[in-house]
């Protein structure tokens, strides 16, 4: 894909999540790799009202090229291109079941959304917590490279989900299954549910990977 299209679909997409209350405000950010570089929706921007053209572009040690200033959680996305050579694109949002879950003082921190569906295993993976630091704190990309590649998706403490895939539709794709199956979760808590079984994890990874 042509970087002018791959801006076009960066567009489509953000106004996409916005539009069905995946982002709210300025909050959210997503980003693509480029064989040159990777463009990341600009600082302080609405996924819902994106212009192709501001979209900011830095190179592969992450100096601004063009475009309007750069998300200030760039070192999220860099993170995840650096450890997992397969990522296209990332997208972080604060979509609110698992902004909720990331609240949450009795989950899992190293599995932390329960395989309920086969789709979250197909699409998302394991999900790691990671401990809360203030929005902006480059320390979320340290935390994220410590992981040596191990998932594509993780929790912000108190913050928000961030999720890697190998082209934009496929991260979009991921994000939306992640906060689908925390609703889930959410309107299950309290009650007996089924999470599916380890055997029936791993046929799904192997059919699937």
């Amino acid at each position: 894909m042509s970087e002018a299209k791959l801006r076009e679909e960066m567009v489509m997409l953000s106004r996409s999540l916005f539009e069905r209350g995946y982002s709210v405000g300025s909050a959210g950010n997503i980003s693509a790799a480029v064989d040159d570089g990777i463009l990341i929706t600009p600082t302080n921007s609405c996924l819902g009202f994106l212009d192709p053209a501001r979209i900011s572009k830095v190179d592969a040690a992450g100096n601004h090229v063009s475009g309007d200033k750069p998300s200030k959680e760039i070192f999220l996305h860099r993170a995840f291109y650096q450890t997992r050579p397969n990522t296209g694109a990332v997208v972080h949002l604060h979509s609110t079941y698992a902004t909720a879950i990331s609240c949450l003082s009795d989950i899992n921190p190293d599995d932390c959304i329960e395989p309920i569906t086969p789709y979250v295993v197909m699409r998302v993976g394991k999900v790691k917590l990671l401990p809360y630091v203030p929005p902006g704190d480059p320390a979320m990309g340290d935390m994220i490279i410590a992981l040596g590649g191990a998932v594509n998706a993780v929790l912000l403490a108190n913050h928000g989900p961030v999720t890697a895939g190998s082209d934009l539709r496929s991260a979009v794709f991921a994000s939306e299954e992640l906060e689908e199956t925390s609703k889930l979760l959410m309107m299950l808590r309290g009650r007996n549910y089924r999470s599916l079984t380890d055997e029936q994890i791993d046929a799904l990874r192997s059919k699937f990977r």
